[in-house]
């Protein structure tokens, strides 16, 4: 296998998102769990590794992302692109930072380009800070995430207190004027001794100029805006092989949906869905309490799923997960609700489910392993950032959506249900 592109995502709803990026954008790609040691895949332009390494030490960040970089360039990957959120979720001690760091040591990057733009859903960079909509991250409702929140949208200042490498700016003006403007600014920067370079871009005319610099480099760092540029910069100078999206096999059957986010997009999803199908707050006290919640949600799912889908969700608002955190802890109570959300999918399989949408990047990453699922081919677009995923290899076959929190439109369980049908 020969690739164009090796991508390490963060997280699994994020992988699902660039996944299907590129292939809307003329890439064939797959998307896999962690390194497949076993498993046979199709020649294809792109391999999105999907790990859940957003919020872990970032040591074991580290070692999970290097090995996954060099699993892709030892079947030829020219170019390693770190994909990471569109808000840039991470603490001042990483994993960004740190994991970009590692990668530049194995690729040779002398300034890996970083961009975590995608103008679809309202993310640009400006001067190097992000913003959400009209608005600064940290003045968006988008600075209060439950693991990482980001309280400071300059990101050259952000990815400074993680690197150990300068970090620079090359601004919007450098790009506007085009791909050898690009060049020249990185190649100071080089002299400066700066190791990696924040790139401005507010629409996709400028993430399609970088992407036309960054062929040329070993590695790159950002959202799915900065893979849709790599992917059309391949398509035009006609090295990609190019597929269609994966089509719906016929899945049928009862269906799932899992909300674990507690993001304002979700909470609004969840109560759109109630007009449609049965839905059940999970009772989280509960569950971290090791009461009977996970048995009585699967035993109330079990007797409504002979009529229809159905949606049990863990979300709530930004104040009652701050009680919940401030009585049981941050970590444990992000633990224990993924595992019980896990738990649910587990079950609900076991009686025959074969259709899951998931809303939620660590409840994905949750629930996806305890499946013990491999690898997908990718369907249709749901909503901007999310594809319908096909399962490949050994097992029924799945269908699912994978949802970062603040994606889709008011319908999306419904809408998401509808194509993996």
């Amino acid at each position: 296998m020969s690739l164009l592109l090796g991508v390490v995502a963060d997280d699994y709803t994020g992988a699902s998102d660039l996944a299907n990026a590129l292939t809307r954008n003329g890439l064939s790609t797959i998307q896999t769990i962690g390194v497949p040691a076993d498993l046979d895949l199709p020649e294809v332009d792109a391999i999105v590794v999907a790990l859940k390494s957003r919020s872990i030490e970032p040591a074991a960040a580290v070692e999970k992302s290097v090995d996954a970089a060099s699993w892709m360039r030892g079947r030829g990957a020219e170019h390693i692109l770190f994909k990471i959120c569109s808000t840039f979720d991470s603490t001042d001690q990483g994993n960004i930072g740190p994991v970009t760091d590692a990668l530049a040591a194995l690729t040779g990057e002398s300034v890996a380009l970083v961009n975590p733009s995608f103008p679809e859903n309202k993310r640009t960079v400006y001067q190097g800070h992000l913003f959400v909509g009209d608005r600064p991250l940290n003045e968006s409702p988008l600075k209060d995430h439950p693991l990482n929140p980001m309280h400071d949208a300059d990101l050259v200042r952000v990815l400074g207190r993680q690197s150990r490498r300068p970090v620079g700016l090359i601004d919007l003006q450098t790009v506007a004027a085009g791909k050898d403007s690009i060049e020249r600014r990185r190649a100071v920067l080089a002299s400066q001794g700066v190791g990696t370079a924040i790139i401005d871009a507010i629409t996709e005319a400028e993430l399609e100029i970088i992407g036309r610099v960054a062929v040329g480099t070993r590695l790159s760092v950002g959202a799915s805006g900065i893979g849709i540029g790599l992917a059309r910069a391949y398509v035009a100078d006609g090295r990609a092989k190019g597929t269609k999206s994966a089509a719906s096999t016929g899945i049928g059957g009862p269906a799932v949906c899992l909300a674990g986010s507690c993001s304002r997009a979700t909470l609004a999803q969840i109560e759109e869905a109630k007009a449609v199908m049965p839905v059940l707050p999970l009772d989280v006290e509960d569950v971290l309490s090791l009461g009977s919640a996970v048995e009585k949600a699967i035993a109330w799912a079990g007797e409504r799923l002979p009529s229809g889908p159905v949606l049990i969700a863990s979300s709530a608002d930004a104040d009652t997960v701050g009680r919940i955190q401030s009585r049981h802890g941050r970590e444990r109570a992000g633990h224990a609700i993924e595992a019980a959300m896990a738990a649910l999918a587990e079950a609900m399989v076991a009686r025959g489910v074969r259709r899951l949408v998931i809303a939620g990047g660590e409840t994905s990453g949750a629930v996806v392993d305890r499946l013990g699922l491999k690898a997908f081919l990718i369907g249709p677009e749901i909503a901007p950032g999310v594809p319908a995923l096909f399962t490949v290899g050994d097992g029924p076959a799945m269908g699912l959506a994978l949802k970062s929190g603040n994606f889709g439109g008011p319908n999306f369980f419904a809408d998401a249900l509808k194509i993996i049908a």
